[in-house]
């Protein structure tokens, strides 16, 4: 085959990659669900007792598309985003606000389901009340309330749910929660059995910070995400020394208001006993 016709076939190859990856996002429901992307920095990122490491990959997750309002049918929507037994659902970037959170907070199908994934609903903290005084979601473990304009008081109601106490996975990435929201969190029995919890983009600072490394309810943390916010070198000085984060695994503290001089010589003699992997600016 000439040559100049090998190159155009490899054009639109390339060409069709580019424009199939969009559509290839998985859901936020996939094998490794509870399983943190790493937010990329190549020069501080931390393994183990202060070595560096490279962080890699992107902070994110992928819904289904990004429609431009509600389904037209919102329980038929539902239903064909439930899994088949019923113990997970995914309506990331459906857009199906708070009378679409009430519809789901009624429907029988849902009464089992442990994994919500609620990305970029249009929620506030009107959504979060009725996700927080409904029945329906007494089980649920992974809860994933990225993008949705939640304040403190969504957090608090959270914190206070008599129907949350089973949350394993708490992502509120991208709200706009503060260091007040944080403070709830960190006092509620609802944060006992967290194991993964992605405060990303809130807002928060070292008064944030530092309720979370006094508190005695965050024992089980395995993975924290504090990406994006305003903590400095104290609030990660008290992070890394607290003697309450004992199973802390992972800690990201990319892009916030760090030392990256001091923040070296905190890494190397941080103090939490499981922690493998720290990411910084």
């Amino acid at each position: 085959m000439p040559v100049y016709k090998i190159m155009i076939q490899g054009v639109l190859v390339l060409g069709w990659l580019i424009w199939s990856l969009p559509a290839m996002g998985a859901g936020e429901h996939s094998p490794h669900e509870g399983e943190q992307m790493g937010h990329g920095s190549k020069k501080h990122g931390y393994g183990g007792a202060g070595k560096k490491g490279h962080g890699g990959g992107k902070h994110g997750g992928h819904g289904y598309g990004r429609p431009k309002g509600p389904p037209a049918d919102i329980p038929a929507h539902i239903r064909e985003r439930l899994d088949p037994d019923g113990t997970k659902v995914n309506l990331n970037r459906s857009l199906i606000g708070v009378e679409g959170i009430k519809i789901l907070a009624d429907m029988p199908e849902l009464k089992n389901v442990k994994s919500l994934a609620l990305q970029g609903n249009k929620l506030g903290d009107e959504g979060v009340q009725v996700l927080a005084e409904s029945e329906t979601f007494k089980h649920t473990e992974n809860l994933s309330l990225w993008e949705n304009g939640i304040s403190a008081q969504g957090a608090k109601m959270i914190a206070e749910s008599p129907n949350m106490k089973n949350l394993k996975e708490l992502k509120l990435t991208r709200n706009r929660i503060g260091d007040d929201g944080v403070v709830a969190l960190a006092e509620s029995e609802n944060s006992n059995a967290l194991i993964f919890m992605d405060l990303s983009a809130n807002e928060i600072s070292d008064r944030g910070a530092l309720a979370i490394a006094n508190s005695p309810r965050f024992a089980n943390l395995k993975t924290l995400d504090l990406y994006n916010n305003r903590i400095s070198t104290e609030g990660m000085k008290a992070l890394l020394q607290s003697k309450n984060l004992k199973n802390l695994e992972m800690l990201i503290l990319v892009r916030n208001d760090i030392d990256l001089e001091k923040a070296d010589e905190l890494a190397k003699n941080q103090s939490l006993p499981s922690l493998k992997r720290l990411e910084l600016n």
